[in-house]
């Protein structure tokens, strides 16, 4: 079976959120269940300035988005089992930041644009493209557009996978034709509109072989209008190919027996480095150096939906405990204004930073008691399970992934593994704050059984991957892969691996018009442009 896995950004070539560590993640841990696989990004400028020296350059080709006809070039990096492709477009990718420019709609129609019509050059003619959120939601639209007049496309089934719902990509009604290329027939069927506007993603569900989200309860969740911001309609009707698939996490890069940027290692049986590591976080951090307190984590977006607002409501209660608070993040103004202000009230047992740190997240993840995460949605949530993974409790809403992966504390039949509020309410949030800090202070071997089953979830890969291997044989009627005994060579020649004999011949690579000999370059036709492609020969490794 052949899968090819579309995404905005994936770790560890570019990353903004959740998305990126499950897109770095997973095709990984699919090939590894032997799933011959390959993933297909935007060439950003971070690529570049990273990993530049390792990415060898196949071909190029113009792709046309309605009346555009731009350059895009095809790249290759070999790692973990998956060809990772990069799509090239300077004018679009080469900027400092991934999202957030208005032309956002055009770029990431591009690359949907380029993903199919660049198949034929990757050497690599999927079964499957697993699509996710919206910046990939044009995908399964394109295959089925083009399908009418490209057989072969009509072969490909399309996963989507749904991170977030309340990111669809929505665009007025005039951006169908002039920005897509897409026919009026696509409105007129109810297929691509919305309250009047161009939604991609509803367009994608609709048109999907299978719709996946990142968890069980948030698939539930989704029905539902308090939860899925206007697609409950949508989710209801396509209910029959929904299904909820638990993310993981990268186990061997979430590891306290060997992070090195923790002070001291651990595990679930040995915990004597973790309090080595708490005592290093109240130092960078400005708390005061006690062992006799338990200190309570954030890493999180400041935002309504992470629950701030029920953190503000009780706060000064929860500073009446003997606890101390550590805080990561940044988002919005008026949360951010609050820990400001709060931080001054409570010198030495408050601590925030305004910010993002990887290596400071790992010191509160490695250094806290507890955990703290009571969102109003949570999709999936990964903080959770890397906070359990690393010691540090967690005290969660009921909601999503959340509810999936903590299960409350049973004082009398000693299980669970952290604490839970079900109604979104700063008064249930703060009486299982208090059981929390109880138990700690308390009953410390108990909190020590309780941290140590925490410890020990299985929250790795291999189920989830397991699990997508199904919704992959149920749209293809393929019989799963079995699983390699090793790991296998990736041939050095793509070709070697391409299908007999394909219904269309595959372009030949050809050099960037810049470098052919005068009066060989392909010009490109009026409105192109070229994006200041690669240098040098074709089918030769080089850097960028």
């Amino acid at each position: 079976m052949k899968v090819l896995y579309a995404s905005s950004e994936a770790v560890p070539f570019c990353k903004t959120g959740g998305l990126a560590d499950v897109a770095g993640s997973l095709p990984p841990a699919l090939a590894e269940e032997g799933v011959e696989i390959a993933a297909v990004l935007p060439l950003y400028q971070t690529v570049r300035e990273k990993f530049g020296q390792e990415l060898e350059f196949l071909c190029y080709d113009y792709v046309d988005l309605a009346w555009r006809h731009d350059y895009c070039g095809v790249f290759r990096l070999l790692r973990g089992g998956v060809s990772w492709y990069f799509l090239d477009n300077e004018r679009y990718f080469r900027r400092p930041e991934l999202y957030g420019y208005p032309d956002d709609g055009e770029r990431f129609g591009f690359f949907a644009r380029a993903v199919v019509q660049m198949l034929p050059h990757l050497n690599f003619w999927p079964d499957v493209i697993h699509c996710n959120d919206w910046q990939t939601a044009l995908i399964p639209i394109y295959l089925k557009d083009d399908g009418v007049r490209r057989d072969r496309l009509r072969s490909i089934r399309t996963v989507l996978t749904i991170h977030n719902i309340e990111y669809q990509g929505r665009f007025g009604k005039e951006t169908l034709g002039d920005l897509f290329g897409l026919d009026q027939g696509w409105a007129d069927d109810g297929t691509i509109l919305m309250d009047g506007s161009v939604n991609l993603l509803k367009a994608a569900i609709l048109c999907a072989d299978a719709v996946t989200t990142v968890s069980p309860t948030y698939a539930s969740e989704l029905k539902l209008s308090y939860y899925a911001h206007g697609m409950e309609s949508v989710m209801e009707r396509c209910g029959g190919k929904l299904s909820g698939v638990l993310n993981g996490i990268d186990t061997a890069r979430y590891n306290p027996a060997a992070d090195p940027q923790l002070v001291a290692p651990y595990t679930a049986g040995d915990l004597s480095g973790k309090a080595a590591d708490k005592a290093y976080l109240q130092k960078v951090m400005g708390l005061q150096e006690t062992p006799d307190v338990p200190v309570i984590g954030m890493v999180s977006r400041l935002v309504a939906h992470k629950g701030l607002d029920l953190v503000c409501e009780v706060f000064h209660d929860i500073m009446e405990l003997p606890v101390q608070v550590a805080v990561l993040g940044k988002g919005d103004r008026k949360y951010e204004e609050f820990f400001r202000w709060a931080v001054r009230q409570y010198p030495g047992r408050l601590a925030v930073r305004l910010d993002y740190s990887a290596e400071l997240a790992t010191a509160i993840y490695g250094g806290a008691d507890l955990f703290l995460m009571p969102s109003r949605s949570e999709p999936c949530g990964l903080s959770q399970m890397i906070a359990m993974r690393y010691g540090a409790v967690p005290i969660v809403r009921e909601t999503g992934g959340l509810r999936d992966t903590v299960h409350p504390y049973e004082a009398q039949r000693d299980a669970g593994n952290g604490f839970t509020f079900a109604d979104y309410n700063s008064g249930d949030m703060l009486y299982v704050i208090r059981q929390a800090a109880e138990l700690w202070r308390d009953h410390p071997d108990a909190f020590g059984r309780l941290r140590r089953r925490g410890m020990e979830e299985d929250f790795s890969w291999n189920r989830s991957a397991g699990q997508y291997l199904r919704v992959y044989g149920e749209i293809t009627g393929a019989e799963l892969p079995q699983k390699p005994q090793a790991a296998p060579e990736i041939s050095e020649n793509p070709a070697a691996a391409e299908e007999t004999p394909p219904a269309e011949p595959a372009p030949r690579a050809r050099p960037h018009p810049h470098t052919q000999k005068k009066g060989t370059a392909k010009k490109a036709e009026p409105g192109g442009t070229s994006s200041h492609g690669p240098s040098g020969k074709p089918k030769r490794s080089r850097n960028v």
